[in-house]
């Protein structure tokens, strides 16, 4: 137990002193406490609302340039009321590219012969854009709606925006305005914060046991403690210093949204409560034990670095896939797809945390997902104690998934 402690305590020290983890460790908070110190400055040089401000910085440039149209189907009488000077008609393609290229136009429309039947648009633009494309402009909605109702304004404006939905939610619970970028970032935030510090902790683990093997400091260190003591002892003092991490980056978010709350005009339902830094405790150190002792276990096995770099791709492939998902996991945080990811142990850390940002979550599910990443997380330790031997840590062969998951379900 004693040999244990001096390997936790000798980890730890050198980690926490390491000049990279004090600089994320502080630099990450200070950016977020600049960041509002700006947009209070330009609020009060502007007059301009902190919303409105960090709204801008997330809409699309929309170009002023007015567009073009060509109409191929004959069902466009008159340009709509409003839009004499948002849309310019050509008689034919030719013209429409020549005012195009000298910039009269920002873009134009091709009407299909068949739009009644295909409802065929081409939209022409000078650059490719995937991040706005049509959907930057109206012009071409409100001239074939008024096309299409014969001129009358109104009955054009409601086929436009047929609905209008007002959202009334049956909990007590305050809903976050839609219109607001903080309802998307939070979330944005809360993943990355935990995909960065579960990977980055869990690498360290990886780069420390590689190390020491190529340095030779291994055979010393066998000498003195047992495989298990050096395992244990390194997963804790690791473990204690991305805890150390966690609980600063998301303690320090919690601080700087719920003191923004006037300087952004945000409601109640904005502030972030005090449980979710709990359950982030808790998600963080079960999810680091998986993914670090899948770490200690490509590190025992393999004889450099380089070799073990290779491997982690394996491992780390769980992690990514709430990134990729990440759009459907913010707008649909209840769908299947997302409640199966925020359950499955390896993608259920950042995925169950990003949902807690965004709404409340049942707490059965909470719960179910705890108790399958604490299993996993006991398997796993088992597991990876069993590859932790001598003859892995001072040899090491060439990683293979095969030999791997052998080893592993072998000494479970």
């Amino acid at each position: 137990m004693s040999k244990m402690l001096l390997v936790l305590r000798n980890e730890f020290v050198s980690t926490v002193r390491r000049r990279s983890f004090i600089l994320t460790l502080i630099l990450i908070p200070l950016v977020g406490m600049l960041s509002v110190v700006i947009i209070n400055i330009i609020q009060k040089s502007t007059g301009q609302s902190a919303g409105s401000i960090v709204s801008t910085l997330f809409q699309p440039t929309v170009s002023t340039l007015p567009e073009g149209f060509i109409d191929e189907s004959g069902l466009v009488k008159v340009i709509p009321p409003g839009y004499e000077y948002r849309l310019i008609r050509f008689n034919n393609e030719t013209d429409a590219k020549a005012s195009l290229a000298s910039k009269e136009i920002g873009a134009y429309f091709i009407i299909s012969k068949d739009y009644l039947q295909s409802g065929s648009v081409i939209y022409v633009r000078p650059d490719y854009n995937p991040m706005s494309g049509v959907s930057q402009s109206s012009s071409i909605d409100a001239l074939m709606a008024y096309a299409l109702t014969n001129g009358n304004l109104n009955l054009a404006y409601r086929i436009q925006d047929p609905i209008n939905a007002t959202q009334v939610s049956v909990t007590n619970v305050e809903q976050r305005n839609v219109d607001n970028p903080l309802t998307y970032i939070i979330p944005y935030i809360v993943t990355f914060l935990f995909y960065i510090v579960i990977l980055s902790s869990s690498t360290l683990m990886l780069s420390s046991i590689t190390n020491e093997k190529q340095n030779r400091v291994m055979e010393i260190l066998m000498t003195s403690v047992t495989p298990a003591e050096l395992l244990s002892g390194k997963i804790i003092a690791l473990g204690l210093a991305g805890l150390l991490q966690t609980v600063v980056w998301l303690g320090s978010g919690m601080l700087l949204l719920n003191s923004s709350t006037s300087l952004f005009a945000l409601s109640s339902a904005f502030q972030i409560p005090v449980s979710l830094l709990i359950w982030g405790v808790f998600f963080f150190l079960l999810g680091y034990a998986v993914y670090a002792s899948l770490m200690a276990g490509i590190g025992a096995l393999v004889p450099s670095l380089r070799e073990a770099s290779q491997a982690t791709t394996i491992v780390i492939l769980p992690m990514v896939v709430p990134l990729v998902f990440i759009n459907q996991l913010i707008q649909q945080p209840n769908s299947t797809l997302v409640v199966i990811l925020s359950i499955f142990p390896l993608t259920a850390p950042s995925t169950m945390m990003a949902r807690l940002s965004s709404i409340p979550v049942p707490i059965w599910q909470i719960l179910l997902s705890l108790g399958l990443l604490a299993l996993t997380a006991i398997f796993l330790v088992r597991a990876i104690a069993g590859l932790f031997r001598t003859q892995n840590l001072l040899s090491g062969t060439a990683f293979s998934l095969k030999y791997f998951l052998r080893m592993l379900f072998s000494r479970a």
